[in-house]
């Protein structure tokens, strides 16, 4: 090869990776804003997450979470259901209902915040928050248990939908040797979904529309990996999925219900087989929640769930 020829491909490649480095740097970065109640996931000036953490009565959740074209899949503080908060967790711990919000329901209450990481364009890792909880009893401010929870919302990998990673460890409390979980059947990660899909959203899974056990109504218990449903929202089609992680202590069982309002659970089954939590071996759960625009069938459904365990690889992480 001629000196001149190495030059032009040195030069080649010098242009590629300045193409490259416009296109990243054209691309709006995602930052993490923690305000005095709500801590925001920005892309540029696009809102993607917010997750409500204080002036909340009973439990921090995930109040807002957004299509990739804006549309946001979350319903909360319904006047049916108050409790109802978009995207929140609660089991029973000993005795104590965390899911329902009375003077006899336990709360789970904001701590400090561990890490606020934003990330780069394009980059594969999420932007994270990272907080850590006491779960406290009615009748006093002594824990009962205390959770260490991660929000993770992902920018490059995700392509086409907008994905967000809830882990919760949950244990003990301090001095506490166990504790015991328990709950209704669709205690665990509830996702109430918009008034427009009441009625209307249609469950499914890899194997095609949701089956499984009808525990009441049409509230049906469901196995399997993930469970999606689409529906219509603003006017516009959208499609939602929740994931489970094999390494969870069990494999999910998905509640959902349609005909009364459309709602979606990632449970652990704990109405059935209640769960004892030692403090040396925290209860570890990993899902994450999906949202696309349109109506996405169960094939690109499956791409991006197997992205995603690439992306948290669970069996690493399982106890």
């Amino acid at each position: 090869m001629t000196n001149l020829a190495m030059i032009g491909l040195v030069c080649l490649g010098v242009m590629g990776a300045l193409a490259v480095a416009t296109a990243a740097a054209a691309q709006p970065p995602v930052r993490v804003d923690s305000g005095p109640s709500v801590v925001s996931v920005f892309e540029g000036d696009r809102l993607l997450m917010e997750y409500a953490f204080a002036n909340v009565p009973f439990k921090p959740y995930v109040r807002r979470f957004f299509t990739p074209s804006g549309v946001n899949v979350l319903r909360d503080m319904v006047a049916d259901h108050p409790h109802h908060h978009a995207l929140m967790f609660a089991v029973g711990v000993d005795g104590v209902d965390f899911w329902a919000e009375a003077k006899t329901n336990g709360r789970e209450v904001h701590k400090a915040f561990g890490q606020l990481k934003a990330i780069a364009p394009d980059s594969l890792q999420p932007a994270v928050l990272t907080e850590t909880l006491d779960w406290l009893g009615p009748a006093d401010d002594r824990p009962l248990a205390s959770e260490r929870r991660t929000i993770e919302v992902y920018h490059g990998p995700a392509r086409g939908a907008s994905l967000l990673g809830w882990r919760t460890v949950l244990a003990p409390a301090e001095g506490k040797a166990s504790i015991k979980l328990f709950g209704s059947h669709y205690f665990g990660l509830g996702l109430r979904l918009p008034a427009s899909m009441d009625g209307k959203a249609e469950f499914f899974t890899a194997r095609g529309p949701r089956d499984g056990e009808v525990v009441r109504g049409d509230e049906t218990m469901t196995r399997g990996p993930w469970m999606a449903c689409t529906g219509e929202i603003e006017g516009k089609p959208v499609t939602v999925a929740m994931f489970d992680s094999p390494a969870n202590v069990r494999p999910a069982l998905w509640f959902t219900m349609v005909k009364s309002f459309a709602y979606l659970s990632g449970t652990i089954n704990l109405y059935r087989e209640p769960l004892v939590v030692e403090a040396a071996k925290p209860l570890s759960l990993c899902y994450a929640l999906a949202a696309w625009d349109g109506k996405i069938k169960a094939d690109e459904v499956e791409r991006l769930y197997k992205r995603w365990l690439e992306l948290v690889k669970p069996e690493a992480n399982k106890p």
